[in-house]
């Protein structure tokens, strides 16, 4: 059976263990094809009854008393995105704040923890947050940012960062090293372990942003021996738009470092409410303030889901899902003047692919407006495209991408000129 034949997605779908996920979800129109799961995750109908029950029988009814059970949650609900997504053990996971926020946090742990070293190193194609945010922590403590070039041609292949690449820029003064597990544009994936160990030869920290890979790839940070990470929860993890984000801090460097805002839930006796900080022991020594709790139980009805799936499960149907994309993207859009910017290779790569046309902006609203199809755009030029395990079937891609080949092809996007909104 041909990709290109719709009863090729039919059968991926028949034989697809999570297939009975996707009736989880909140679909309020069968005829949409979500194919950006990538950047909010749809609403599962759990978290609607976790979040009713909360309001209704715990902050209802127990009001200030409630804090007795809720103080430390962020802790058992790091846990569970350990286990259910990070491959990390207990007391290492906090499910907390924002991911700039944690991002900030932790990199200037790190920046701190290796006094007398002043370079800092980062690529041109990661998140916008992640730069300036380093750009901001250079110019405060004259620290030396080096940029590594992976957007022009020739210099690093689908943006993708590798060791060998990385090494040339490596030396005694690199205090922080930090990219993307999966890089937000392109869908690149990088080689954890490899760069953490690279990275750690010559005494630096890494700290990774697994925004784009939580909930879709495995990453066994434990096993990987990650120092650092911090990441989001409403793409793949659909706890919904502003939840709580998190951050990972492996227990042998736990007590080494100290975060810059202290904040009263990191101190040790905390209602003691004394003049002096000292640092809590373990990863409560990381928490600045009061947890949302709302956003928490959405967090915990989603990851409680992927846990039940399992993260190798997902993982699976996510390089199963981006290969059919590509090889659609093979037979059909290829002839139509897009460019593929996703590694070909499963292990390179996440749960979106990139796909490169001059008038993408264009195509992206159209694919809205006139095809049902919801993607999404990214400067200059790429339109993004996902398959979230859970929420979305093998034949939803199919149509979506059998749409877009429709609307290329009769060139109905060049009918937009705005949309209005600076969302994209």
């Amino acid at each position: 059976m041909n990709v290109t034949d719709r009863e090729y997605a039919i059968a991926l779908d028949k034989k697809d263990p999570l297939a009975r996920f996707k009736e989880r979800f909140v679909v309020s129109d069968e005829q949409i094809c979500y194919l950006d799961g990538n950047s909010l995750g749809r609403l599962p109908l759990t978290t609607i009854t976790a979040v009713n029950d909360f309001l209704l029988k715990e902050w209802g009814p127990e009001v200030v008393t409630g804090w007795s059970h809720w103080v430390d949650e962020a802790q058992p609900v790091g846990d569970l995105i350990g286990e259910a997504t990070l491959g990390a053990a207990p007391g290492q996971v906090l499910a907390c704040d924002t991911t700039s926020v944690n991002f900030y946090q932790l990199c200037l742990a790190a920046i701190h923890a290796r006094p007398g070293r002043k370079t800092i190193i980062t690529d041109a194609a990661n998140f916008p947050t992640d730069r300036y945010i380093l750009d901001g922590l250079a110019k405060q403590f004259d620290l030396n940012l080096v940029i590594i070039d992976n957007e022009t041609p020739g210099l690093a292949e689908n943006e993708r960062i590798t060791p060998e690449i990385l090494d040339t820029f490596m030396t005694e003064d690199v205090a922080l090293v930090t990219f993307e597990v999966i890089q937000y544009r392109s869908g690149a994936r990088s080689e954890i372990k490899e760069i953490t160990d690279l990275a750690r030869s010559y005494g630096a920290l890494v700290v990774w942003d697994a925004s784009h890979a939580v909930g879709a790839i495995e990453m066994n940070f434990d096993d990987n021996g990650v120092d650092l990470a911090v990441g989001c929860t409403y793409k793949y993890g659909n706890s919904g738009p502003g939840a709580p984000a998190w951050l990972y801090v492996n227990k042998r460097i736990q007590a080494e470092l100290q975060v810059p805002i202290q904040g009263w839930f990191s101190q040790g006796d905390q209602f003691g409410m004394g003049p002096v900080f000292e640092k809590a022991e373990g990863i409560r020594g990381y928490q600045i303030a009061s947890p949302s709790l709302i956003g928490l139980r959405c967090i915990k009805s989603s990851f409680e889901m992927i846990k039940e799936a399992g993260i190798d499960a997902i993982a699976e149907k996510a390089a199963i899902g981006t290969a059919m994309m590509i090889e659609l993207f093979d037979s059909w859009l290829a002839p139509l003047g897009m460019v593929l910017n996703t590694p070909r290779n499963p292990k390179e790569r996440g749960g979106h692919i990139s796909l490169v046309h001059p008038d993408a902006a264009r195509i992206c609203i159209a694919l809205r407006e006139f095809a049902h199809v919801i993607p999404d755009y990214r400067t200059p030029n790429s339109i993004r495209l996902a398959i979230s395990p859970l929420a979305t079937s093998y034949t939803e891609v199919w149509d979506g991408f059998a749409r877009i080949r429709d609307l290329v092809s009769t060139r109905q996007y060049e009918k937009i000129e705005g949309n209005g909104s600076r969302v994209t």
